[in-house]
């Protein structure tokens, strides 16, 4: 299961932004324009190709996703990842990320100013937006918006993390936006620019459609919601009013193909064999040894890149008896060999990973490769030993009558991951249980602590990832392990509330250090995550993850 996390695409970034913030608090108020933001002098919103190729207009883009959405309403939705990647097909944000210099630009905000004590954040809204059921985008659209995220009888769990930093919402005229913090809040500026989670409603398409509103979205982004074929897929058609695209894509107009369909495959080799016969287009999050053979096959295209997380961690539920006792929670981290899960897993395109910060995010603290549990299931049973955790006779541990059985909440994505893990705990004498369920229910299951132990991954772009996940005030959340601890509560508080990069990186260096020593999770790789795509498709971007087809034409 991965977290509901955005993902980003350079490391650079997070550094990038985190200077701009520190910048703009202590030198004053400052203003960024929306102005010719990262175009070349004279370049228009939609050039030609070089050799004057003039794209193809038409055609239909087709995308394989493993799961389907539980909803289109983003506020209502359980925190599937594909919430967010569908959503931002039809969604727009008031900021984006330049996917090459990694800075924060406007969007559908033309330029916003920042106070110097960090707490005032003023946007000049994009005049001539409009949602694709026709009403006008204004200030009051983000406000309307931002209210009902808030709002607890929308029920937005998974996405309140997103906003809970402001303290109030302002619209004094159609085109200002004025969002006060409660506190300097650093990763906030990254929050906003969430294209599926963070996109303007429009509360007219809400009053309409009621509670069928999450099967009848309506936004601002260059695809129009056309179907939805419960179990099979999703249908866009290009919205003709777009022109308002960032100015990071050569086509800032409606989109080139006529159609885009999402269609939900759940079983990789299902995938595969579709892109193949050419009845997909685009495959995401394709498994390494899936991936490899498709690197210099000319009818495709590989995109791939190392995880800006974690591509598969083991989460400790703190309400389950067995590990509240540390000793137990340490032996289960020296009990996994992370470089056999590598190759046996993910075919060895991937790293190990040494805490639950990569060294992709700001933050990472390196020696956290000297402080963290080595391979070692000899000291593991000596711990299992010392905490009164003995083998009964039939190999099992038992102590006061009770035998140490631990269920295990996974994905059939983490399939040969979690036997590898029943296996690997099974040499120490715990009996593990492995219960799979489709990504919806694990979801749900997640959230309510109906689990042991939990297979788990997250993408995100800044160490604030710690706050999410593991802050006590996310219980109910993200924060899967239901972990209450006040001392780390306090470090990844003042994480998010400190804008120096460099005093930020010492605070989750400590962090980090914290959460190895009390062994909360057991963090075992990062991946490299590959999308493949079709030749006849041209033009496919992935940008901060996001898959964006603005700039693709289709070659039949």
């Amino acid at each position: 299961m991965r977290r509901v996390i955005w993902k980003i695409r350079t490391g650079a970034f997070v550094v990038t932004v985190s200077m701009l913030m520190a910048l703009v608090i202590g030198c004053g108020s400052q203003t960024t324009s929306g102005d010719n933001i990262g175009r070349q002098p004279n370049q228009s919103s939609n050039p030609t190709p070089p050799g004057n190729v003039v794209p193809k207009k038409g055609g239909t883009i087709t995308v394989a996703l493993k799961s389907e959405p539980d909803t289109l309403d983003i506020h209502k939705s359980s925190g599937l990842t594909v919430v967010d990647e569908i959503g931002s097909f039809i969604g727009g944000a008031l900021v984006t990320i330049d996917p090459v210099s990694g800075e924060v630009k406007p969007s559908l905000a033309e330029s916003y100013t920042i106070s110097p004590d960090g707490k005032t954040w003023t946007f000049k809204i994009r005049s001539g937006v409009t949602f694709h059921d026709g009403t006008k985008l204004t200030a009051k659209s983000f406000t309307l918006t931002y209210e009902r995220l808030l709002d607890p009888q929308t029920g937005s769990k998974s996405t309140q993390f997103l906003v809970e930093s402001i303290k109030s919402i302002r619209a004094p005229d159609d085109q200002t936006l004025i969002l006060e913090l409660k506190e300097p809040n650093a990763p906030q500026l990254l929050n906003l620019a969430f294209t599926g989670w963070m996109q303007p409603m429009s509360m007219d398409a809400i009053a309409k459609y009621g509670n069928e509103y999450g099967r009848n979205p309506v936004g601002v982004g260059p695809w129009k919601f056309a179907s939805w074929e419960p179990g099979e897929s999703i249908s866009f058609v290009r919205n003709d009013a777009y022109q308002w695209g960032d100015a990071t894509l050569q086509n800032q107009g409606p989109p080139r193909a006529d159609k885009l369909v999402i269609k939900f495959i759940a079983d990789q080799q299902t995938r595969m064999a579709a892109l193949e016969s050419g009845s997909i287009d685009v495959v995401k999050d394709v498994p390494a040894k899936d991936a490899v053979r498709f690197r210099n096959n000319p009818k495709y295209q590989l995109i791939e890149q190392l995880n800006r997380g974690m591509g598969f961690d083991l989460i400790m539920n703190m309400n389950s008896e067995a590990l509240q006792d540390i000793q137990v929670r340490k032996a289960i981290n020296l009990a996994v060999n992370k470089e056999a899960m590598i190759r046996a897993a993910i075919n060895g395109e991937g790293i190990v990973a040494h805490s639950m910060l990569p060294p992709t995010i700001l933050g990472y603290d390196k020696a956290a490769e000297s402080y963290d549990y080595q391979y070692n299931p000899g000291e593991a049973k000596k711990l299992l030993d010392e905490a009164g955790w003995k083998v009964n006779g039939e190999g099992i541990r038992e102590k006061n009558g009770k035998i140490l059985a631990l269920t295990l909440l996974s994905t059939i994505t983490f399939g040969k991951e979690s036997q590898l893990l029943q296996s690997m705990l099974g040499e120490l004498g715990i009996k593990l249980s492995i219960k799979t369920l489709e990504a919806a229910a694990v979801a749900r299951a997640a959230v309510n602590g109906e689990f042991d132990l939990f297979t788990d991954s997250y993408t995100y772009m800044d160490p604030d990832i710690l706050y999410i996940c593991f802050h006590s005030s996310q219980i109910g959340g993200y924060n899967y392990a239901r972990l209450k601890d006040e001392k780390l509560d306090e470090l990844v508080a003042k994480g998010r509330a400190t804008i120096d990069p460099e005093a930020r990186k010492n605070i989750y260096a400590d962090a980090q250090k914290y959460m190895s020593e009390q062994a909360y999770v057991v963090p075992i790789y990062v991946d490299k995550q590959f999308t493949v795509i079709n030749s006849r498709v041209k033009g496919v971007k992935k940008v901060n993850e996001y898959l964006i087809f603005n700039d693709s034409s289709v070659e039949e």
